[in-house]
């Protein structure tokens, strides 16, 4: 979809870690933040492909409007649209070839900084917000009469410019999607996703999938499914690809910490975990099962015990365990005692893993035994990277599964989760908060700091001790890093001490 780690990247390292040989086109044709991909290379790569593999997923986002960002931003008419999706319909492709895509709904964020929207969102994003919850509700026939008046109030009082440009592009996007949900039906794809990006219970987003999935009822959740999240896509296809060419069909027990649980329902998601992960499984080519004796993959689900969902930076996120988590990692550890396959999806905050369930995890020694760790960016992201993971996990070698959780680690637990909070107080405080946005000058001193907040963390915990990894910025912002060449060193220069006094500040760190 672009080039970031975790579209781009990460999920090849995934595959090829399970043993698959996977072709994807050369990073400089991707996009990146600011410029969008070169679609007509992409499709040349693409039908130069096309009769070489045994399967081929795709972003039509690439294809089609030239990535994710481009997707939000671009200005491109009606027929040129329609003949990407044609060209979709005619790409001849062998037979035997197994064909997966998946697209986006446009997404409706309360706010949104950084060009990665149209350049006015930033100024009018949270008005715009709530006059699609107020849409929604009016396509629900459930707005009441003052809410009437303030949809009416909105048309009036934004201006009218942007709002058009705003409402023009979702009504060419949704065109595009209904075109795509329509090949699918047609069976030019073997299985089709539509991502629903950033969104919520009342929005754009969620009235836009209402109206695709009631046109399509009919058609089975094995050819076509509307999906809560993106960024996560490419690797669930690439695993339902390999789980339907070795003809398994993984069997997954979902176990939730105490709490509410499979009511949750996550920032930036309009459904409730309890509905969407069943639905994140069956894309990934998998069963549902009830007991952890019949899986073949125990989901551990870490949310927060009343369903409130906070981002990894907020100051809730603290380096003690709550006793309900302690009884859960004890029944947790216990399990992987006997060898069980247990991928963790540590969802109880957005964009980072949860400081005190990680903490003990580790102190306990139950880290290293996991198949899988994820707890980055949305929790719909995070799970569906722990399906995937959990999935493939009896492909993959125990020293190549820690390499990957090492990776994860230090992205979604050290840096989401504790760098980039004490990196965000002080750029706030300094009155340079837009740097996180685009780093430029600051890229240098943020990164030093960053290095310093990781390798503080990674020596208290044996899984990371002593490890040598790279860092970088691929996105020119303080949200995503990229990690790379991580190596563990056999002699592990593990922090004995159990004082972590000085060490990062409002971050507490405890070791053994």
């Amino acid at each position: 979809m672009d080039n970031r780690p975790v579209c781009f990247s990460y999920p090849v390292k995934v595959m090829e870690a399970a043993g698959y040989k996977i072709y994807t086109p050369p990073e400089k044709l991707l996009a990146t933040r600011t410029t969008p991909a070169d679609t007509e290379k992409l499709w040349k790569w693409l039908e130069s492909r096309a009769e070489k593999v045994d399967a081929a997923v795709i972003s039509t986002d690439a294809l089609i409007y030239g990535g994710l960002v481009a997707s939000r931003t671009h200005s491109l008419p009606v027929a040129e649209l329609e003949r990407r999706v044609n060209r979709l319909k005619d790409l001849h492709m062998d037979k035997n070839i197994r064909f997966y895509g998946f697209s986006t709904l446009m997404r409706t964020p309360r706010e949104s900084y950084g060009n990665v929207e149209p350049a006015y969102y930033s100024h009018v994003g949270p008005a715009i917000y709530r006059y699609s919850q107020l849409s929604d509700k009016s396509d629900l026939h459930a707005e009441t009469l003052l809410e009437d008046f303030e949809v009416g109030a909105f048309e009036r009082n934004l201006a009218k410019a942007h709002l058009k440009d705003w409402l023009d592009r979702r009504n060419k996007n949704m065109d595009v999607n209904r075109e795509l949900a329509m090949l699918a039906r047609m069976g030019r794809f073997d299985y089709f996703a539509i991502g629903k990006d950033d969104n919520a219970p009342l929005s754009h987003t969620h009235m836009e999938a209402r109206k695709i999935s009631f046109s399509n009822a009919d058609v089975s959740d094995e050819t076509f499914q509307i999906l809560p999240g993106v960024d996560q896509l490419g690797l669930l296809l690439l695993t339902r690809a390999a789980n339907e060419l070795s003809h398994q069909a993984p069997k997954v027990y979902q176990m939730y910490v105490e709490g509410v649980g499979p009511k949750t329902i996550p920032q930036y998601s309009d459904l409730p975990l309890g509905t969407s992960i069943p639905e994140q499984i069956i894309a990934a080519g998998g069963k549902i099962v009830y007991s952890p004796d019949a899986a073949d993959v125990v989901l551990a689900i870490n949310t927060p015990a009343n369903g409130t969902m906070y981002d990894s930076t907020s100051l809730s996120n603290q380096y003690f365990a709550s006793p309900a988590n302690k009884r859960y990692i004890a029944n947790l550890g216990k399990m992987l005692d006997r060898g069980v396959n247990v991928s963790l999806a540590d969802v109880a905050f957005s964009n980072g893993g949860d400081n005190g369930f990680m903490n003990e995890m580790s102190l306990r020694g139950y880290t290293d035994k996991l198949s899988a760790y994820n707890g980055w960016n949305t929790a719909d992201n995070t799970i569906g990277f722990a399906i995937s993971q959990g999935m493939l996990a009896p492909k993959i070698a125990k020293e190549k599964q820690l390499l990957l959780m090492r990776e994860r680690i230090i992205d979604d637990w050290y840096y989401q989760s504790n760098a980039r909070r004490l990196i965000t107080d002080e750029l706030e405080k300094e009155k340079k908060a837009a740097y996180k946005y685009t780093l430029n000058e600051m890229a240098p001193r943020v990164k030093k700091e960053a290095l310093a907040v990781i390798n503080r963390l990674a020596v208290n915990y044996d899984i990371t001790a002593g490890t040598q990894y790279k860092l970088d910025f691929p996105w020119n912002r303080l949200f995503e890093v990229d990690i790379t060449n991580v190596k563990q060193s056999k002699d592990k220069l593990r922090n004995k001490s159990r004082s972590a006094k000085g060490l990062l500040p409002d971050v507490p760190v405890y070791s053994k």
